[in-house]
């Protein structure tokens, strides 16, 4: 029997030790990955091809991270990419991001089995918004 493919992800993250981190977990569950160190070159890979999900660091050069994500949710061909906002400011940018479209507000640090609770939570459709 084949497998089920895996969902196509893009990590946007401007620190190369979390962005890495990230892979490994990722890369060992079998999903497609890409990597993006800023908002430009996630803009750039996102138009090349859609990804099922999008992690998104908040703090990142111009574009941040906030930028990227009203472009992703503002243009009904990128829209419906799974954007989880991934951040080490705690709760105080929620309610923002949330606004502008974040499907999940995950905060840094994380474990490993927590990153894979919220690719789960966000492909089964559940919006990480307990308000």
């Amino acid at each position: 029997m084949k497998e089920p493919v895996k969902a196509d992800i893009l990590i946007v993250e401007d620190h190369p030790t979390m962005r890495q981190s990230m892979r490994i977990i990722l890369e060992q569950e079998g999903f497609i990955l890409r990597e993006a160190p800023d908002g430009r070159t996630a803009m750039e890979l996102i138009e090349e091809r859609l990804p099922d999900v999008v992690f998104l660091d908040l703090n990142m050069p111009p574009p941040s991270g906030a930028e990227v994500l009203r472009w992703i949710k503002s243009d009904p061909d990128t829209a419906k990419a799974k954007v989880i906002i991934v951040t080490a400011l705690g709760e105080e940018r929620r309610a923002e991001v949330m606004a502008l479209g974040a499907d999940h507000y995950f905060t840094k640090p994380f474990s490993p089995l927590g990153l894979l609770a919220v690719v789960d939570e966000v492909l089964a459709g559940d919006r990480g918004d307990p308000q």
